[in-house]
């Protein structure tokens, strides 16, 4: 049984939320009295985040249920600079219309998230470009310079990962740290923001921001941070062998976000479900002791929970039937499409023009394997020509993962 008094640092102990806290009794005893406004920053570099964002965006919405007020900072600014924490090389850089396309695109999946309006714990989404594109450089360097030493700033992971490796880190970059210290202060100001959180690679980022508004303005602000997510095989979350999971729908459609759920290994579905799912905590229990069969169903439950809180319950009952129909020998309106046209395809261009191999020689070696089957029959020819009448559809397979509808 957790020891907080807080319900928010309860929520976030009990479902596996928390990895470090800059003062976790000071954290507990202001959210157990009053309203604490909490942040956590995402720059704009794509249309949209991916499945390793998720852990933090639910951070917020534990938040807001827990009756505290989320804000949401969209790195307008920071994202002109680049983030190089976890990373080898520099990111490229982006138009200002570039970043306020993404940050638009990005929104969509917070609404569905948290709740946005005008009462004491309606979340709220700032960019920081409003006060960072607005600084001077001299301004900056005599009022914010002065706490930074670099002898500090050269002990960090992300500086010391570009050093050890011999690439290069640009001056640009090695400023982010300081943008990211300066938000905080700035939030706090602005809105009265106690709390920064962020995954565990942002605790370095974090601690500077809180001890810059200690020294600049004798205010107390805390920090928190999430385990690295990885998947039980040891994966980092939200990369595949197919790239990113996106969660924005332009970016991955609502099938293969929801089957990406499914196919989570069973000794990570209770923590799944803990992060990323509003259930209860014994019903979750209940889950976990679950083998075979059973646990497959409750695989189905966690993409269709997610899947329903990232893309809407539309989204997620069209995915989750998609999969009955395909696995059940049906056709899956959801599934991409190929037109094969009067003329026919050869099987291996077709595995290909449909992305499910990277080349006609993949092609050829998953059909050596017995991996690919048109409906239910193993096909084993890469000249196989495929072939329909007109008006007749089939389905493509390859493995138990990737499935398409032949058209014509």
């Amino acid at each position: 049984m957790s020891a907080y008094k807080s319900e928010l640092l309860r929520v976030l102990e009990t479902r596996g939320y928390v990895h470090q806290a800059t003062d976790a009794e000071g954290l507990d005893a202001l959210a157990a009295r009053q309203i604490v406004p909490g942040y956590i920053g995402f720059d704009a570099t794509a249309p949209s985040l991916h499945v390793g964002s998720l852990v933090q965006i639910m951070m917020l919405r534990r938040l807001q249920q827990a009756g505290h007020k989320p804000i949401v900072v969209m790195g307008g600014g920071t994202t002109k600079v680049g983030d190089p924490s976890g990373r080898d090389e520099s990111r490229r850089m982006l138009t200002d219309a570039d970043i306020a396309a993404n940050i638009a695109s990005i929104r969509t999946v917070f609404e569905r998230l948290l709740r946005f309006d005008d009462s004491e714990t309606g979340a709220v989404m700032i960019d920081n470009d409003e006060w960072l594109s607005g600084l001077g450089y001299i301004e900056l360097l005599r009022t914010v310079g002065p706490h930074f030493t670099v002898n500090r700033m050269l002990t960090f992971d992300s500086v010391q990962l570009r050093l050890s490796r011999e690439q290069p880190l640009t001056f640009l970059e090695f400023n982010y740290m300081i943008l990211q210290a300066y938000d905080f202060r700035e939030l706090a100001q602005r809105y009265g923001c106690r709390l920064q959180m962020g995954g565990s690679d942002q605790w370095g980022n974090i601690v500077n921001g809180l001890e810059l508004a200690r020294r600049m303005d004798g205010r107390e602000l805390f920090g928190l941070t999430t385990p690295l997510l990885t998947t039980a095989d040891g994966a980092k979350m939200g990369k595949t062998a197919a790239g990113a999971v996106w969660l924005n729908e332009d970016q991955l459609p609502a099938y293969d976000f929801w089957q990406y759920w499914r196919n989570t290994d069973d000794r990570d579905v209770g923590r799944f479900l803990r992060l990323f799912t509003d259930l209860p905590l014994e019903e979750i229990a209940r889950f976990e002791a679950l083998e075979g069969a059973e646990i497959n169903e409750v695989k189905a439950l966690l993409a269709t929970e997610v899947t329903t809180l990232v893309r809407g319950a539309d989204a997620a009952q069209q995915a989750a039937a998609t999969a009955r129909e395909t696995f059940a020998g049906g056709r899956g309106g959801d599934l991409p499409v190929l037109e094969l046209g009067a003329e026919g395809m050869r099987v291996g261009a077709a595995l290909t023009a449909l992305g499910f191999t990277a080349s006609n020689g993949e092609a050829k070696r998953k059909l050596a394997e017995g991996a690919v089957k048109l409906d239910d029959a193993v096909l084993s020819d890469p000249g196989m020509l495929l072939t329909l009448a007109e008006g007749v559809e089939a389905r493509l397979s390859l493995g138990r993962k990737k499935h398409a509808i032949l058209r014509r």
